[in-house]
């Protein structure tokens, strides 16, 4: 149970979408929102494996985009994320649905809840924020979100058999144009075990995640390694929770995981491409 709990927490330029924005005010308005009142010292701490101002540059968020964050968890992103875009733009949470998680019933209570929870904090999120289930009613209008962020969820969808239909319904929600940005644990392409088994201990192939992603419609245009981390070797005993800052093995061999850090991570950034106009 722990595992899933834990998850409620060099650039190469390929094109430029139409949605994405690199200017001097959205990068100030980033770093204002990482440095902002809403993070806790133990978030902050976490910078160093995460980093969170270059990451959202990368991916070209700006603070007037509707944004679409997935599998919020405990929100470590979410404080980030919301104060960046409650004046300007619009927050919307999307968690996993309580029902795939019958094995887990007082994560799955968590998620229930996860609606009323953005509802009842107006000043954080924004006046019109809203927090849904991925497979449960509507996200939001067909063709009115600019940005769809999935920090660490992927291998949660693979495994629980819902990646299909999910994606599908993202695909739905996003503006031609939209992006849908990717930081997922990277497992090695030399990994010959099946992906659902993979994703079980917390990783995904980049290749496969690039492939699931191409087949429901989205393009890659741009990859970065800001989250790699080579002294992962992908092959521990529990997993990606067996490194920080979940730690599942606990005092054992402690020292050895903190030397490691946190997970080999992919950086990926997608878009919707706009219908082709036709001459």
């Amino acid at each position: 149970m722990k595992r899933w709990l834990a998850l409620m927490g060099g650039l190469a330029l390929v094109s430029t979408p139409g949605l994405a924005r690199s200017t001097e005010s959205n990068r100030d308005a980033i770093a204002a929102a990482v440095r902002g009142p809403d993070r806790t010292e133990e978030e902050r701490a976490r910078d160093v494996y995460r980093h969170p101002t270059e990451t959202l540059e990368f991916i070209g968020i700006a603070p007037d985009m509707t944004i679409v964050e997935l599998a919020p968890g405990a929100g470590w992103y979410t404080n980030i994320l919301a104060p960046l875009v409650r004046d300007q733009g619009r927050y919307i949470g999307v968690e996993n649905d309580p029902e795939i998680f019958p094995d887990y019933p007082d994560y799955a209570a968590g998620l229930k809840a996860y609606p009323q929870t953005v509802a009842a904090a107006p000043k954080k999120f924004g006046g019109d924020a809203r927090g849904t289930w991925i497979l449960k009613g509507d996200i939001a209008p067909a063709g009115s979100v600019d940005m769809v962020l999935g920090i660490r969820f992927l291998h949660n969808w693979i495994a629980r058999g819902i990646a299909d239909e999910a994606l599908s319904k993202l695909h739905r929600t996003l503006k031609p144009g939209g992006i849908f940005a990717i930081v997922q644990h990277r497992a090695g392409e030399d990994d010959t075990r099946d992906p659902v088994v993979i994703a079980e201990s917390g990783y995904v192939k980049q290749s496969y995640t690039i492939a699931l992603m191409n087949k429901h419609g989205f393009e890659l245009v741009a990859q970065s390694e800001i989250n790699a981390n080579p002294k992962d070797t992908r092959d521990h005993p529990e997993g990606v929770w067996t490194l920080p800052p979940t730690l599942e093995l606990g005092d054992r061999d402690r020292e050895k995981y903190l030397a490691i850090g946190e997970s080999d991570r992919m950086t990926l950034k997608f878009v919707k491409p706009a219908p082709a106009i036709q001459p």
